[in-house]
């Protein structure tokens, strides 16, 4: 896409140049042709040649002259963040989102579906299309109005987008999920673990925005992971980091089964033991030891700032996280930070969104986030 941008034409020098005034605007706002030309260091001709090019391919704008202003005052040029715009699926065991914003992040369209949960891959994906469909529609644009899009879903994923391993979603194993979406969309599309996405949205707009070093709990009818090392997602060499539930000391995988007693769904037993039934209370404490062992494996491996609990559990973060503090202070030689994700059952897409926005301005700007 970036071709696009800079007209087939055009030298790589007027492209560098380009993604030069493209990146001061982006973060400047409103800027004279005078003031691009100093900050890019190229010559008011070539600068003002430049954002000609960018105002008739509408990634720049003129702003309208400030009211009341003496004399003829200069041109002044924004960036348009609605120039483009991305797409974000999360496609779960019961339910598929998908969000829609611009390049600034701004959701501008919505929608999710239901799924069985035994489905198999052709009817998943049919109602993940469907939901794709409706958001386009609720935010008012075309799939030629997308530059990209991301995918979230559970398993292992692998770079180039497809489920190499998946144990929770049926027919799942194998599937080229960016090759899917890329067909029917017609641009790049990105996938990865909606654990990791989850965790890119909580560096993204979360309670950890401002931390470098973090632990992602996607903590619901299953346990997924995201981590951040020196403020980026890791995935590990054959991106299978974190995959600590995969080894039955830590934990995680009997950790749900102390949810289920007497055939009450988590909920239930969450609002049981809020209100103090003591059973109910015995369940959730013996949910969270055995959450805690794979979680301060992790503390002590990475010695991160904080522990973020999201997920659907998060909604319980008032029952869980103090006693998920009080087990690591037992397990640990520091116990970082544990706090409750804000962003909610959206977390999945909007991580999904950043993934496609991180994409598309590696390039338009031609940098990398």
């Amino acid at each position: 896409m970036a071709e696009a941008i800079a007209g087939g034409d055009l030298s790589r020098l007027r492209q560098l140049n380009t993604q030069s005034a493209l990146r001061l605007l982006r973060g400047a706002g409103a800027m004279t042709l005078t003031e691009l030309s100093k900050r890019t260091g190229l010559s008011r001709a070539s600068t003002e040649d430049v954002v000609d090019d960018l105002l008739a391919q509408r990634w720049v704008v003129e702003e309208p002259p400030v009211a009341g202003a003496m004399g003829r005052p200069a041109r002044r040029f924004r960036f348009r963040s609605d120039a483009a715009h991305a797409l974000g699926v999360d496609i779960g065991g019961h339910r598929v989102r998908a969000v829609i914003t611009d390049l600034d992040g701004t959701v501008l369209g919505r929608a999710q579906g239901e799924v069985d949960a035994d489905a198999g891959r052709d009817r998943r994906l049919a109602v993940a299309d469907d939901v794709v469909a409706e958001c386009l529609r609720a935010s008012g644009l075309t799939t030629g109005q997308l530059w990209g899009a991301g995918v979230g879903s559970s398993g292992l994923i692998d770079p180039t987008g497809k489920v190499v391993l998946s144990v929770d979603i049926p027919e799942w194993t194998g599937l080229g999920l960016a090759d899917h979406f890329g067909a029917r969309l017609g641009v790049p599309v990105l996938a990865d673990n909606d654990g990791r996405l989850a965790a890119l949205a909580e560096r993204w707009r979360g309670v950890a925005r401002y931390a470098e070093d973090f632990v992602y709990l996607l903590a619901g009818l299953r346990t997924g992971l995201g981590l951040v090392i020196g403020g980026r997602l890791h995935r590990g060499f054959g991106g299978a980091a974190g995959e600590i539930g995969a080894l039955p000391a830590a934990g995680w995988i009997r950790a749900q089964e102390h949810l289920r007693r007497g055939g009450a769904e988590a909920g239930d037993l969450f609002a049981a033991a809020r209100a103090g039934d003591r059973g109910s209370l015995a369940a959730v404490r013996r949910y969270v030891r055995d959450l805690s062992v794979g979680t301060a494996a992790l503390v002590l491996t990475l010695d991160p700032q904080m522990v973020v609990l999201g997920g659907g559990f998060s909604r319980s973060a008032d029952l869980l996280l103090d006693l998920l503090r009080r087990e690591l202070d037992k397990q640990c030689i520091r116990t970082p930070e544990v706090l409750a994700s804000q962003l909610g059952d959206e977390s999945v897409a909007l991580g999904a969104v950043r993934l496609a926005l991180d994409d598309v301005e590696l390039r338009l700007f031609g940098i990398r986030p």
